[in-house]
């Protein structure tokens, strides 16, 4: 009991303490506890919604004390940017327009409050930070704060790391934000930033628009120069990536521009610019460090180069009124952000005045405004805020009687875009209040109303927003929450008389394909140049047709070679990355752009080794036909009579087909012509041969006969026998060119091996073993034939041919022999013709040797030609002899 009493008291004390705690802080009724308050304010208006804005009043800032020894102060600005201050009244004066509106929400005003972000990322997040917490103190009951969000949407912010930043932050509560300068096409990304929105196209499309005009110009060859934030890297990126993909051009260098006046850096990025051959350069960068790198250029007089603007310095005035920098920067290409009109808005500026403010906590930006246009002060002057002279500001001064850029709406950008921003929140949170109860979008299909507004509801209708600006253009939001894409392209025209003016000389939009679309003015565009015309940026110039590209090792893929085309390839297009092979009966023309139908190539009947060969066989056969006729006239005459005419006459109709058959292998190769010269050819030489060996065997048998004991000889060798032997030596090479034609007939064919523009059409052998055995068997008849005569070379010469034969046969084995080898090597037509040549001059050796001197003695020694003059020392055989061969 004891021990028990201790732990009781003890969770007693506990709990009583906690219900003195609760009682004591107000648990049920306190407020929030701001850690502290942001005074960087440049306008305020109540309304029955808020919305905020951030926009770069100032250019610079000043860091407070940092050593904690006393409560940190705020930071200062300085540097006043006129540009940015109208921005933030072009937001006042659409919620202004908004307000009057009696169709655009009726009965719902809305209210406004605008920070100055000082250009700086921790004042911007400081400050977006305060629009969507509050600045006062607010009420919680049961856990839950009371009344209705600060801000229900931001405007801005101008620079892509500041949105990224915040964005990252606004994305975790759903808290609208609606940027007007923010390109970094990362922020598309849904998953990281879901409250995201731009009225400014994302610089994935301003690549896109870039790499259209580097192709409408055949520039494949920049440079490109960045800034060292996320407006430049991911740039980079993006236009390498689409450059790969789109092949339409290469990066000859990427530089990175420092953020300071590094004179070093800068000099050493001017040096890569002049010694690259790249004419073009994209400038991906912020105004501040384009005039520290233009001080460089006009320094080291950097002239002859094409700049590419992007939309962070086209149009900026800073630039231009420099007039150092235009005769480097004239001719300038430029995308800048869609110009557009805004009624009423000069009107609305006009009425500015610093003394109707003051109870709004808006004097500080408008003192530093009115005395940075009227260059006064106000008196007494707020520490650290004097911008002008020593002249007293009376806040009467008249804004028209100035010379200010403040007024001039006539090129409106950015300020369009904060316009759009400001138009797309309203009608979005139109929509939201026009809900029809019970047929809401949210949870239980309920709908948002006035009183109970969440951030996160707008961004519902957000997505969904759909309207068209004064000045005609379509507002609405893609999945990713870019708008709509298109873009202004400028010229940087430079005057006579050394001014400079930004003309528009065309645009990019998307086009309702879902792809970029360039229409350029080209008369209006003023190029700095001698020639007046665009500039040539390339790494390798383009190659002609006949040629293909093969890359330089080491270099980018736009610095090539151009290598023609290969033989039997072509290329008809310019910059070929391969040549393409012409068709089988195709061959390339000497500029390798076309194929040709290659030449045919055969031995023809009209070309001179054709026309050669041809007059030879006819010649041939004209011969054998007078030959035969002058024996047919003498057949009755000794000589005639004396060496076997019949053989004779069968030896003379064989050369004859000899002769023809060479014909057949002149001309185009046909089906029928390729198996019909072999066969004719075999058949004819085997007849001719044949009986040129029955003739030989005969003058062997005679001489047989004339010894003892060989009478009996000649009775194996009459008539019947001699014709019936021929008959069975030429049956068998019938036979075999039939086996052979059955087999593997030859066929026509057009072989390209031997030379590849050409066709040569000849006839395939079909079997190399028939035509072997073919050529074989004529050659053994032909040895078989030789031998013998050669054995009965020395019989009488007044009637034995055994030494014509000899010589004939040695001739038509040593063309045979020879014919092989030169046959195999011989390519195309020209094996056909060596072909030819052996068979006419075999036949044209047989014709001559054999029936040459028997015509001698015919028609020029007649007085011979008797019976007593062939008898000779020989006739005690003449009647044997004249037995067998009458």
């Amino acid at each position: 009991m004891s021990s028990f009493l201790p732990s009781y008291l003890l969770l007693f004390i506990l709990l009583y303490s906690y219900f003195c705690y609760a009682m004591s802080s107000s648990v049920f009724t306190s407020s929030c506890q701001l850690q502290g308050q942001f005074h960087l304010n440049i306008m305020h208006k109540t309304g029955d919604v808020i919305l905020g804005g951030l926009f770069p009043v100032h250019f610079f800032s000043s860091v407070p004390d940092l050593s904690f020894a006393s409560e940190p102060q705020q930071p200062s600005c300085h540097g006043f940017y006129v540009q940015g201050f109208r921005q933030a009244q072009t937001m006042a004066f659409a919620i202004d327009e908004i307000n009057n509106n009696s169709s655009l929400l009726p009965n719902v005003t809305v209210g406004y409050t605008l920070y100055d972000n000082c250009a700086e990322l921790g004042i911007g997040f400081r400050g977006a930070l305060s629009l969507a917490s509050g600045q006062e103190e607010q009420i919680i009951l049961h856990n839950t704060c009371v009344g209705k969000p600060p801000v229900l949407a931001i405007v801005g912010e101008t620079s892509s790391t500041r949105s990224i930043a915040i964005s990252s932050i606004l994305g975790l509560y759903r808290v609208p934000m609606v940027s007007y300068f923010a390109t970094c096409s990362c922020l598309s990304d849904r998953q990281k930033y879901p409250s995201f929105f731009r009225t400014i196209p994302s610089d994935a499309f301003q690549v896109r628009a870039m790499i259209q005009i580097l192709k409408h110009f055949g520039w494949t060859w920049a440079g490109l120069l960045i800034t060292d934030d996320d407006y430049g890297l991911h740039a980079a990126r993006s236009l390498q990536s689409e450059l790969s993909l789109s092949g339409e051009g290469c990066l000859a260098y990427v530089e990175v521009l420092p953020w300071d006046k590094d004179t070093d850096e800068l000099r050493r990025i001017v040096d890569v610019m002049k010694q690259s051959t790249a004419r073009v350069v994209i400038a991906f960068v912020h105004l501040s460090h384009m005039i520290n790198l233009m001080e460089e250029v006009a320094k080291q007089n950097v002239t002859g180069l094409q700049w590419l603007a992007s939309e962070g310095w086209t149009a900026t005035g800073a630039v231009l009124q420099t007039p150092k920098f235009m005769p480097y920067l004239g001719g300038t290409l430029g995308i800048a952000i869609r110009r557009g009109e805004i009624p009423g808005l000069r009107e609305f500026l006009l009425q500015i005045r610093p003394d109707l403010h003051h109870n709004n906590n808006y004097g500080n930006s408008m003192v530093r405004f009115w005395e940075f246009t009227f260059q006064c002060r106000f008196a007494p002057a707020p520490a650290g805020w004097v911008e002008g002279g020593g002249a007293i500001c009376t806040g009467k001064e008249d804004l028209e009687n100035v010379n200010t850029k403040f007024l001039d709406v006539s090129n409106l950008r950015p300020e369009y875009n904060v316009y759009k921003a400001v138009y797309a929140l309203a009608y979005a949170l139109d929509d939201m209040l026009q809900c029809k109860p019970r047929r809401g979008p949210f949870s239980g299909h309920s709908c948002a109303t006035l009183q109970s507004l969440e951030p996160w509801q707008l961004l519902y209708y957000l997505e969904r927003v759909n309207f068209s600006t004064p000045f005609g253009d379509q507002v609405s939001f893609d999945e990713n929450g870019d708008v709509v894409p298109i873009y202004d392209v400028m010229n940087w025209l430079w005057l006579p008389d050394g001014s400079t003016k930004v003309q528009n000389v065309g645009e990019v939009k998307r086009s309702a394909f879902k792809v970029e679309e360039i229409i350029l003015d080209e008369d209006k565009i003023f190029w700095n140049f001698e020639s007046k015309k665009p500039v040539r940026s390339v790494c390798s110039e383009s190659c002609p047709p006949g040629t293909h590209m093969v890359r330089k090792k080491g270099e980018p893929k736009c610095c090539f070679d151009c290598i023609p085309c290969s033989e039997g390839k072509i290329t008809n297009k310019r910059n070929s990355l391969e040549c393409t092979s012409c068709p089988e009966d195709f061959w390339s023309n000497p500029q390798r752009d076309h194929c040709v139908p290659k030449k045919t190539e055969f031995l023809s009947y009209f070309e001179p080794l054709g026309i050669c060969l041809t007059a030879a066989s006819l010649l041939g056969t004209f011969i054998c036909t007078v030959v035969l006729g002058i024996f047919i006239y003498h057949r009755r005459t000794p000589i005639v009579r004396a060496n076997n005419s019949e053989l004779s006459f069968q030896v003379l109709l064989s050369l004859k087909l000899c002769f023809l058959c060479s014909l057949l292998f002149i001309g185009r190769p046909r089906m029928w012509t390729c198996q019909l010269r072999h066969a004719a050819f075999g058949i004819s030489f085997v007849l001719c041969v044949s009986c040129i060996l029955v003739k030989t065997m005969v003058v062997l048998a005679v001489f047989k006969v004339s010894k003892p004991g060989g009478g009996t000889s000649l009775k194996w060798f009459g008539a019947m026998q001699q014709r019936g032997t021929v008959l069975f030596l030429t049956s068998i090479q019938a036979a075999i060119c039939t086996a052979w034609l059955v087999s593997a007939s030859p066929t026509p064919h057009k072989n390209t091996q031997y030379q590849n523009d050409k066709i040569v059409y000849e006839c395939t052998v079909g079997s190399t073993v028939g035509f072997a055995v073919l050529l074989g068997y004529i050659g053994m008849l032909a040895v078989l034939s030789f031998l013998i005569a050669f054995l009965v070379r020395n019989l009488p010469d007044s009637f034995n041919e055994a030494k014509l034969i000899t010589f004939g046969m040695l001739i038509f084995c040593a063309v045979w022999v020879a014919f092989v080898p030169v046959y195999i090597s011989s390519p195309g037509n020209y094996a056909d013709a060596v072909e030819v040549f052996a068979i006419l001059a075999s036949s044209f050796g047989l014709l001559i040797t054999l029936f040459g001197p028997k015509c001698y003695i015919i028609l020029l020694r007649p007085e011979i030609n008797t019976k007593k003059a062939v008898m000779g020392r020989g006739a005690e055989l003449i009647p044997s002899l004249c037995i067998h061969t009458y």
